[in-house]
């Protein structure tokens, strides 16, 4: 069986460590796993529910709401700005969360992890966007943590693909998406 991960990264950056931790992922992802990295969180307009209409929701929110049904669960990459979630990756969450109740997020897989320059690698945007990927309907595999601190010092010259903890750390985080999604299909 052959399972679709849908990578959000929340920061836009060209050269952001989240994105390149997110082609980590790609690159170590077991084998049967397609891990897609979601191209166009930039395009979304900001969530408000008065363009949220049936034949109308602008192209972007609609071609990310496609992509995560495709998905069989979710990797969000989530650094740190200003210690909490990025308004990106927040903005792709409101989106996916909607129609209420029944949105792409739900009853899927969702695993959050990511890395910052501060010493706690981001924890604390991460632990909010669990919360909110929680509430949003997704099944939050909280025991699938990965935090990376130092990630300017760290990532300086070393790809995140090439990080001996991300090797090792990464495939176990991606085998409990797989896991979890085959339970919930």
């Amino acid at each position: 069986m052959s399972v679709r991960v849908l990578a959000l990264v929340g920061s836009l950056r060209a050269g952001s460590h989240n994105r390149q931790l997110a082609e980590a992922a790609v690159k170590h992802a077991p084998e049967g796993v397609e891990i897609v990295i979601y191209e166009g969180l930039a395009d979304i307009p900001f969530y408000n529910e008065d363009i949220d209409v049936e034949g109308s929701v602008p192209a972007a929110a609609a071609a990310l709401r496609e992509a995560a049904g495709q998905a069989d669960g979710f990797l969000l990459f989530s650094p740190e700005y200003n210690g909490t979630i990025t308004a990106v990756l927040k903005n792709a969450v409101d989106w996916l969360s909607r129609p209420y109740g029944a949105g792409a997020l739900t009853g899927k897989p969702a695993a959050v992890i990511g890395t910052a320059y501060g010493q706690f690698g981001g924890l604390w945007a991460q632990d909010e966007t669990r919360k909110t990927v929680g509430i949003a309907g997704a099944n939050v595999l909280t025991e699938a943590v990965l935090s990376l601190s130092g990630s300017v010092v760290r990532f300086a010259e070393l790809h995140p693909q090439d990080d001996a903890e991300v090797i090792e750390k990464l495939p176990a985080i991606i085998a409990q998406i797989v896991e979890a999604a085959s339970v919930s299909a």
